[in-house]
């Protein structure tokens, strides 16, 4: 499997649309999917805008839990690499990073709380 860097720099405004998720290895029995060393799989779906294009979604991989991350805050991804898959029929574009970590800053706006002041 054939692994390619990704310069986040060039991606824009890196997202959180999804909180980090173990990663299932195995729906019937509901294993979750570890490293070599031992630590589990993560998934964060992130939302990617560059300037004057569409939003994409892409699920990226990290061991250990992000700690921190919440839905519509923007993330800093440390070390993401592509790698192409092939399963038959199918095929696709896998990512995984070395770290996700929040940026400090105000998070998107959601809804508003009841009994503001």
């Amino acid at each position: 499997m054939q692994s390619i860097p990704v310069d986040t720099a060039r991606l824009g405004v890196l997202r959180c649309a999804i909180t980090p998720e173990a990663k299932i290895s195995n729906f019937e029995t509901q294993e979750v999917k570890k490293d070599r060393d031992g630590n589990t799989i993560y998934t964060v779906a992130v939302m990617v805008r560059q300037d004057g294009r569409r939003i994409s979604v892409i699920e990226i991989a990290v061991a250990g839990e992000p700690k921190g991350i919440e839905e519509g805050q923007i993330l800093k991804v440390t070390g993401l690499t592509a790698f192409a898959w092939a399963m038959g029929d199918r095929h696709g574009i896998s990512f995984r990073a070395d770290a996700i970590t929040p940026v400090h800053s105000t998070p998107a706006p959601g809804p508003a709380k009841a009994g503001g002041a």
